[in-house]
């Protein structure tokens, strides 16, 4: 098994756990995102008590809207990046090295040649899951309606009468209402603000890199050459440089959002938008700049949680995945500092 393939499967399967820990998060973050007339309310209601909102008006279930969608994007998601970025990652080393022998630079990946790599890897993620990415987002940001259910009850309260109740939004009611609206090209909505959105993974992997390696390089002082990692130290690595990589980029994020979700018919003109271009301007436009940073704060939780548990099981699963295939490299294979 290569490398790569091994990063890919370990990256899945981190992506996994992280996912199911963080998404009712996720789900709030998504319908915080989507809002599209927050001066109406009088006050914002905290992470906490939109959760409990969703909880009370339309059931446990709806936190987690579009899990299996969306675990499928993540396992997809992370196993593509991580492929992807393992063989992009081993091309850049291979070419530090060659550069060495020639006398140029010191043999190491810089942090440029991280954040290209981190970009490439990201945009084949970007064009082969954005479809699943589309289905999650109506399926966080679907809600149940009062007056749907109130059209099924039985006004006469006559146990004889039949009481029909709706049926559930599954996936494939997202994917049909999808491609209802804009046909193939619909399951490619917000791409690209999406592909922009590469610069956060990009960001991260650049700070994640930076950051261990001049981790090992003081441990490898202090230690006389021992540049190993605790669990507990990636946990706190991948949270610091999720943190700065979601802090940047978050409005393009919520651009993504406002494109993916569902769009009315007959909606008010400034909340329907027809490009990325157009979504950017509307919202500067009626909501100003704030609304570029709705749920900011629960996505930071959200997402800085979701990396730091990802990177955190993703390396041990490497770990243990080379352990169980290649046991005799396993010292070996330990990857080396950037």
């Amino acid at each position: 098994m290569s490398d790569a393939l091994i990063n890919g499967v370990a990256g899945a399967g981190g992506g996994i756990i992280a996912q199911l820990i963080t998404y009712p998060l996720q789900t709030v973050n998504t319908r915080q995102q989507t809002n599209r007339d927050p001066k109406k309310t009088k006050r914002k209601l905290t992470t906490i008590e939109q959760m409990c909102k969703v909880v009370k008006h339309e059931g446990w279930d709806r936190l987690y809207g579009g899990l299996l969608p969306s675990l499928v994007g993540t396992a997809a998601s992370q196993g593509v990046y991580y492929y992807f970025y393992q063989i992009f990652r081993d091309r850049a080393e291979a070419a530090a090295r060659d550069r060495l022998k020639k006398g140029l630079g010191d043999g190491s990946v810089g942090m440029f040649s991280s954040l290209v790599v981190a970009a490439c890897a990201g945009c084949v993620n970007v064009l082969l899951t954005n479809p699943i990415w589309v289905v999650v987002t109506r399926m966080q940001t679907y809600k149940k309606s009062s007056t749907s259910s109130k059209a099924h009850s039985n006004p006469s309260n006559n146990p004889e009468i039949a009481v029909i109740e709706p049926p559930p939004y599954a996936t494939s009611h997202a994917v049909h209402e999808v491609y209802g609206e804009a046909g193939v090209l619909g399951f490619w909505k917000g791409v690209f603000p999406t592909l922009i959105m590469v610069s956060n993974p990009s960001i991260q992997f650049m700070l994640y890199e930076t950051l261990l390696k001049k981790l090992r390089a003081r441990r490898a002082k202090r230690n006389e050459g021992n540049i190993g990692v605790t669990a507990l130290e990636v946990f706190l690595l991948g949270a610091v440089a999720k943190l700065g990589a979601t802090v940047v980029t978050y409005p393009l994020l919520v651009v993504k959002s406002r494109l993916q979700v569902r769009q009315e018919i007959g909606e008010d003109k400034k909340h329907h938008y027809k490009g990325t271009h157009d979504a950017i301007i509307k919202m500067i436009r009626y909501e100003g700049f704030s609304g570029f940073y709705q749920g900011m704060s629960t996505k930071i939780v959200q997402s800085v949680l979701a990396a730091a548990v990802l990177f955190m099981v993703k390396e041990e699963l490497v770990k243990g995945v080379r352990l169980l295939v290649r046991p005799d490299t396993l010292v070996k294979k330990v990857r080396k500092p950037p």
